[in-house]
């Protein structure tokens, strides 16, 4: 076994079903100190895959959900006002540069432009957090690691990862798993038996075909442990996969009225 995976885990991991190399160049990039970003679409495990190596490594998880307003500011901190006082409170980024661990930025394009020069400093070898307010620069810990992630299939002009900001990173792409793989994940994560899980997964792969034509986004994984989940209860598989894979893919009316025609047909009169 390479050196660099024999590291003590915690007694009970996140249920992680690795679809590559990608644990042991997590290992490798974290041992030398490099900023990872992780591409892939919805639900395809790039935020479990985080949570597993996290508990691999015996890491705090610093994890922050980009969107629209999330500004430098949320990432790195502010004065608050507090019992006739101002006092600094750290953002989620600053905690994890002073304690260590891993600050997982989740859909890091999201984000306003100027979270971008935030984290442009730790992630050369620099590996610093000027935080101006407070005219500290704080120095990252050996234990210390960036990682961001982003779905492609969203990108736009108006919403991109500049080619500057990309090579900062090692990056890995993620995508929905190999069939054999996603059913053993629904095996572990729901108590649905095989032959159901089989069927899941087939559909799974149809709807996907979709994808660019009908479909925006396919039935990520995510979606199939939910759908699993309700049948495995004793919930109608139909009207499960109505549910839980159907319509969140699509609010357009014909589109969901096709979209059954396909679940009628894997699963027949159930």
């Amino acid at each position: 076994m390479n050196s660099v995976t024999q590291l003590e885990k915690t007694e009970e991991l996140p249920f992680y079903e690795p679809q590559g190399n990608e644990v042991e160049l997590f290992l490798h990039a974290y041992k030398h100190q490099l900023p990872v970003l992780i591409k892939g679409p919805t639900g395809c495990g790039k935020t479990r895959f985080i949570s597993y190596m996290a508990e691999t490594l015996g890491l705090p998880l610093h994890t922050v959900a980009c969107h629209d307003d999330l500004s430098a500011s949320d990432l790195v901190g502010r004065h608050l006002i507090g019992d006739g006082e101002t006092v600094w409170s750290d953002g989620p980024l600053t905690r994890a540069v002073r304690e260590g661990g891993i600050c997982y930025l989740d859909e890091v394009v999201e984000a306003r432009k100027d979270t971008t020069v935030v984290i442009h400093p730790l992630t050369d070898d620099r590996r610093i957090l000027p935080i101006d307010r407070t005219g500290e620069i704080l120095h990252a810990p050996d234990n210390f690691m960036l990682v961001v992630s982003y779905n492609p299939g969203y990108q736009n002009l108006l919403k991109g990862m500049k080619p500057s900001t990309r090579q900062r990173f090692l990056s890995m792409s993620f995508d929905y798993l190999e069939p054999s793989a996603e059913i053993d994940v629904l095996l572990n994560e729901t108590e649905i038996d095989s032959e159901m899980a089989t069927r899941l997964v087939t559909l799974a792969g149809t709807l996907r075909e979709l994808k660019d034509q009908d479909l925006e986004e396919g039935a990520s994984t995510r979606l199939l442990v939910y759908t699993a989940t309700l049948i495995s209860s004793g919930f109608d598989p139909v009207k499960a996969c109505r549910a839980g894979m159907i319509e969140p893919l699509s609010d357009d009316v014909d589109t969901v009225v096709g979209l059954m025609e396909l679940v009628q047909a894997a699963f027949g009169s159930e």
